[in-house]
């Protein structure tokens, strides 16, 4: 089975968000960058079939060099080779598209994508890959399986799970659950050594449509200020005068 894992490279959520040129642009300054959380659910799963199963583990990225060091860690977690398209994601469709190209050059029998990346939230790659590449499709996976050419997942619904099962080629859009963050991996040494010498190939976009540009960024309204009651009559008094809320 040979296998293709889409990385994004985000901000950590602990960094601090800033905006340039009139607040259209991120600021990047200062920020560190990681594997998008559900991809990396994504990329564990894939090395337990690589450990179990004997498959072989892609991954790729759009976008330019600034990413090498979030594809080198996915590599020294276990991952065989890398494909950079060397191309700005500013925009889902855009990216689905390169993605797909890879898919489609690649020969992959499972896509595993995040359902969506913590920077823009969007949602919709995996999606528009698996429309484009005419693939079965899984979304918001949290279980998965594969005995031959057949797939049996559990997927969140509203209200509950389902389980499926389909055939090869196949997307998935997955999230925790394909493996829990106990399972998480970290680099060891080896690992990161071994990495240096894995192939990482950068290929140039296809000329490929973007359906969206960003306009403008805007910051969360700032939290107000805080008042700490010293007793509970005092705060009673507080929400009844001045919050009225009882």
């Amino acid at each position: 089975m040979k296998i293709l894992v889409c990385i994004s490279n985000v901000p950590d959520t602990t960094s601090k968000i800033n905006f340039t040129d009139g607040d259209t642009k991120f600021d990047t300054n200062g920020v560190q960058f990681v594997i998008n959380p559900n991809d990396e659910f994504g990329l564990t799963r894939a090395m337990w079939f690589k450990e179990k199963q004997g498959a072989t583990v892609h991954i790729a990225t759009v976008g330019e060099a600034t990413v090498e060091p979030t594809m080198r860690k996915a590599l020294a977690i276990g991952a065989d080779e890398g494909i950079r398209i060397n191309a700005v994601p500013t925009d889902g469709f855009f990216v689905a598209q390169q993605l797909a190209e890879v898919v489609k050059n690649g020969g992959y029998d499972l896509v595993i994508a995040g359902r969506e990346s913590i920077d823009y939230n969007g949602g919709m790659v995996p999606g528009i890959m698996a429309t484009l590449l005419d693939m079965n499709f899984v979304n918001t996976c949290i279980s998965l399986e594969v005995d031959g050419d057949t797939a049996t997942a559990m997927r969140e619904i509203d209200g509950g799970k389902e389980k499926i099962s389909t055939s090869l080629p196949l997307v998935i859009g997955g999230q925790k659950g394909l493996v829990e963050e106990t399972d998480l991996r970290i680099p060891n040494m080896r690992g990161i050594m071994m990495a240096r010498q894995k192939k990482l190939n950068v290929v140039e976009p296809i000329d490929a449509t973007k359906a969206t540009t960003d306009l403008k960024f805007d910051k969360p309204a700032p939290k107000g200020t805080v008042k700490l009651a010293s007793s509970v009559d005092e705060l009673v008094t507080m929400l009844k005068d001045e919050a009225k809320v009882i």
